[in-house]
């Protein structure tokens, strides 16, 4: 049997159907909406901590985003959000408490998976963000810059490591309906 595992820098990065298999295994609905407001912003896992304590830098539809990498081109950038996107954030933002600690949501994620039978290798919390990344790039391949500077990366940096991935007809199929509202 052909593995059909997407990896890139060691990281996996998810199919459609991978995703919706991780969030039904989510016993708890506020793991799940953390999970969904990670995947649907494509933020870094320190960013949305971050925005937890920040809650007035979310306008509704972007998120006013700083950088915190001391050589970035760009001092601040705006996050923008679909629907999906939107509506994760408010629910993340009305949560109790913000992500745990990393090694903390790196064991869920890895107990998330095997719930769904899906293969942790590369499994950590640079997937969501990467997975995300990846959808839009193959879904808008004309909007790629638009996206690069919305995720605050570099065109050369996002060519790399996004585009041409081995996505097949049924995930870009599937693809659409997170990225498309």
């Amino acid at each position: 049997m052909v593995n059909n595992n997407i990896f890139k820098t060691g990281v996996r990065i998810l199919r459609p159907s991978e995703v919706k298999a991780i969030i039904n295994a989510i016993p708890k609905l506020d793991y799940k909406n953390k999970f969904e407001a990670l995947l649907f912003t494509g933020m870094r896992y320190s960013e949305l901590k971050w925005l937890y304590k920040h809650k007035d830098r979310f306008t509704g539809h972007t998120i006013l985003m700083p950088s915190f990498k001391p050589k970035a081109k760009h001092k601040e950038r705006y996050v923008r959000l679909n629907s999906h996107g939107k509506r994760a954030i408010e629910y993340f933002l009305e949560s109790k408490k913000n992500l745990p600690q990393r090694d903390g949501w790196n064991a869920n994620l890895a107990r998330w998976c095997k719930i769904a039978g899906i293969d942790t290798k590369g499994i950590c919390t640079k997937t969501t963000r990467k997975t995300w990344e990846s959808w839009l790039v193959t879904m808008y391949p004309t909007s790629s810059s638009l996206i690069f500077l919305s995720q605050g990366h570099t065109d050369l940096v996002s060519m790399e490591y996004y585009l041409m991935l081995p996505f097949n007809d049924q995930d870009k199929q599937d693809m659409k309906f997170y990225t498309d509202r």
